[in-house]
């Protein structure tokens, strides 16, 4: 049948996708699967009666004047809608927040052994983490098979871009915001290597971190679960200062890792990775 060019003129026409598209209802908002280049969607988190917003770009606009001269990585997921978010892309020294990865670490090697952890390592992995004790996290660095048994641990976790400090210098261990953010996702999700109980030991622990040391992401919410690392490096002694953890805020958790680097003091460290909780908590919907 022909049709003139007045009548083609208006027949709605279908929308042209690249790759799949897909909708899913996840709690007061929806993630939407975006067209992206190489028929790869991305995702997009948008909330009720609010157009589509790029939650990177609000992320980043979020952290604008948190950082000053110092170098920032932030990633940011909420737990009941999936809306996730990543600042920079940078590689950060560890320091003490390698020992999330060590312990779960250990907690895998259990499992494959179809054990529970000892006596001692129980007492060791208590001491590493509620007080960051470092002679306790070197005795169960030893034990994991150090830098090589770290590295395959967090492998089987997610994390691609982390890899072990080399001659027992565990607290070198290079990581992103991204892994990390991977590696909450292991320790306080269920789908995860990671069987329950594993994870209800790095939840418990990390929830009775001493309070001298329950500052950073903890600055977003009434309820916590983390682990911070800070280390001065160079000639200048910058602070390295970082801050990962679950948070609840209101009636929403949420998933974030602040990694920091260049401070010129440790408090000023702690002040920017708070601040930059608190505002990756606003950027994905929240009120930090």
């Amino acid at each position: 049948m022909f049709l003139s060019a007045t009548v083609l003129s208006l027949v709605p026409r279908p929308p042209v996708l690249v790759g799949r598209v897909r909708l899913r209802g996840r709690g007061p908002g929806r993630i939407v699967g975006v067209a992206g280049r190489g028929c790869r969607p991305r995702r997009r988190y948008v909330r009720p009666g609010r157009s589509e917003v790029d939650p990177d770009a609000a992320l980043a606009r979020a952290l604008r004047s948190v950082a000053g001269d110092a170098s920032l990585s932030v990633a940011v997921s909420d737990t009941a809608s999936g809306a996730t978010a990543v600042h920079g892309s940078g590689s950060y020294d560890t320091a003490s927040i390698v020992k999330v990865g060590i312990l779960a670490t250990l907690l895998l090697r259990a499992q494959d052994a179809g054990r529970g952890l000892g006596v001692s390592e129980r007492t060791l992995a208590e001491a590493m983490i509620v007080h960051s004790d470092n002679a306790s996290a070197t005795a169960l660095w030893n034990a994991i098979g150090s830098a090589p048994g770290f590295d395959a641990g967090v492998r089987r976790l997610g994390l691609t871009r982390t890899r072990g400090g080399s001659n027992g210098e565990w607290g070198l261990t290079r990581t992103t915001a991204r892994d990390q953010l991977t590696l909450l996702r292991a320790v306080f999700g269920s789908d995860s290597e990671l069987d329950a109980a594993s994870r209800g030991c790095l939840t418990a622990l990390m929830g009775r971190v001493v309070p001298g040391q329950a500052w950073g992401v903890s600055a977003a919410g009434h309820s916590w679960a983390l682990k911070n690392g800070w280390l001065p490096r160079g000639d200048a002694a910058r602070w390295t200062v970082h801050s990962v953890g679950r948070v609840t805020s209101g009636s929403s958790t949420r998933l974030i890792a602040v990694l920091s680097a260049g401070h010129t003091t440790l408090p000023a460290g702690i002040a920017v990775t708070e601040a930059a909780a608190r505002a990756a908590v606003t950027a994905t919907g929240g009120t930090g």
